[in-house]
């Protein structure tokens, strides 16, 4: 019987748990399996396979939204003056003072490689398995996307990195040749997300037990958002015109997305997957993102009646508050301007509210992340065919609009490219509001330094504890710091600060 996706990803969390009965001086480790004598059996690839998913869901908890969220002007913190204990990890990060010792950017840059060794160890040892060939391809392509999918997100906050292509056998291999440039980094992605698009199944061939695995369709979206990235507009328009034809549609509802009654629906292109009934697969949205004065208010959870240090996060700013039109549906379905406390007072901290759909369990939730979804395929669609030239009320007004319909809003007219360029990125910002993209929109289109120092000014005038040296932003701070770690033990060059 086949198991799902994340069944299958709990079941991997017990491979290592195994005990060991010889002495503990034994240097072959007898509470793991070496890849030489695990990947016999296409059972054993696949485990492999979904244990490559398992950092994507680790780094979908905090260190997506941190580096793509809390980084840009959509989000910032609650201010805790009892309890300082993270100032020197996300709130640097989303003042711009963050350093090459942040615990935050180590943990990105180390998960991120975990996940890519995983990647390796697979396509290293695959093909020496003997299956089907469709299922050898898809477990191939599923790999490969993912692969390309952390060095997606490395190359974008760090610039050129290590790039690691195959499987790391022994300490003396571990060393890398140093960090690569930003654009082979990039042509591996390509390679990966080409090979993987043609390798994966699209999302309707798969079995229900297989939902939320990487499809075709995800393949070609990643691609034409690295094709967006690097202004190659032409390949993200066929690409995204292949997607368009591949079964996808919104949703009638905009909060219905989010609903985990709802997983992997028609809009849903790729989401991380959790499991709210495990308590390591579970998702804790509800938590991280209600203020921590509003106790068991916000999460509902009558175990928990007090939140600390670890809430109050992705507070939505005056920026984002403000940057709904009127009549925008999207607005009370993504966040709330407060709530009402036990004695009755409104308390005025606004916080998110699209991934609160109640309690799996106490201190968990069920709702999964969304990653590419067909909303951020249209916009995506748009943006590109208005860089290939503008056409007024032509097919990148109708993509544009059929999102802005279903807000219900009316139809946004533009009289030229430049017009539309604002529009499309504004509508992006509302629509995927909270979805991690706000910072990699701002940098791609060149917009971050004057967006993001405009944005501290308001911040400092509203928040006071900020210090004098907060938002400081300039070109070199659009890239994080390698960690200093890895400047240590691997020889790397560090980003200019």
């Amino acid at each position: 019987m086949k198991k799902t996706l994340i069944s299958a990803l709990a079941l991997g969390l017990l491979l290592a748990a195994a005990g060991c009965k010889k002495s503990f001086l034994d240097l072959q480790p007898q509470a793991t399996t070496s890849a030489d004598s695990f990947f016999k059996n296409q059972d054993q690839v696949q485990q492999a396979v979904d244990g490559a998913y398992a950092p994507v869901r680790t780094l979908g908890n905090v260190d997506y939204w941190v580096f793509g969220e809390l980084r840009s002007d959509n989000t910032t913190f609650q201010y805790n003056d009892s309890n300082r204990g993270q100032e020197s990890q996300r709130e640097f990060v989303d003042e711009f003072l963050v350093s090459a010792n942040s615990e935050s950017v180590q943990e990105m840059w180390q998960v991120s490689y975990n996940g890519i060794s995983r990647c390796n160890d697979v396509l290293g040892k695959i093909d020496a398995v003997t299956m089907p060939a469709d299922k050898k391809n898809q477990f191939l392509g599923e790999v490969k996307f993912l692969r390309a999918l952390y060095y997606f997100t490395l190359v974008r906050q760090f610039g050129g990195v290590p790039l690691r292509l195959e499987s790391v056998a022994s300490p003396t291999a571990a060393k890398s040749q140093g960090r690569a440039p930003a654009a082979d980094v990039y042509a591996s992605i390509i390679a990966d997300l080409t090979d993987a698009a043609a390798k994966l199944p699209t999302k309707a061939a798969y079995a229900a037990a297989d939902a939320g695995r990487a499809t075709k369709g995800a393949a070609n979206t990643l691609l034409a958002s690295v094709y967006l990235t690097q202004k190659d507009y032409a390949k993200a328009v066929a690409l995204l015109r292949d997607v368009r034809t591949g079964g996808y549609s919104l949703l009638p509802s905009y909060r219905s997305v989010f609903d985990p009654a709802n997983k992997n629906n028609a809009e849903s292109i790729f989401e991380i997957q959790y499991l709210g009934t495990q308590p390591n697969i579970s998702s804790s949205f509800t938590f991280i993102f209600a203020p921590y004065t509003s106790g068991n208010i916000i999460t509902g959870d009558a175990t928990a009646p007090n939140l600390g240090i670890g809430s109050g996060w992705n507070i939505p700013t005056q920026d984002m508050i403000d940057a709904y039109e009127a009549g925008d549906l999207r607005k009370t379905a993504s966040l709330a301007l407060g709530f009402t406390d036990a004695t009755g007072k409104f308390v005025a901290v606004p916080y998110i509210t699209k991934y609160n759909f109640g309690l799996a369990a106490p201190g968990r939730t069920d709702t999964n992340f969304p990653m590419l979804r067909y909303a951020d395929a249209l916009l995506m669609y748009a943006e590109a065919l208005n860089e290939q030239g503008f056409a007024a009320g032509g097919e990148a007004a109708a993509a544009l609009n059929e999102v802005r319909k279903r807000a219900g809003l009316p139809a946004k007219v533009t009289t030229s490219q430049t017009d539309f360029r604002v529009a499309v990125l504004q509508e992006r910002r509302v629509e995927l509001a909270f979805e991690n993209q706000r910072w990699y929109d701002l940098v791609r289109t060149g917009r971050a330094v004057d967006v993001m120092n405009a944005h501290g000014t308001r911040q400092k005038a509203l928040q006071t504890f900020l210090p004098a040296s907060a938002y400081q932003v300039t070109a070199n701070k659009l890239l994080l710091p390698i960690p200093q770690r890895e400047v240590m033990l691997d020889n790397l060059a560090q980003n200019p600060l």
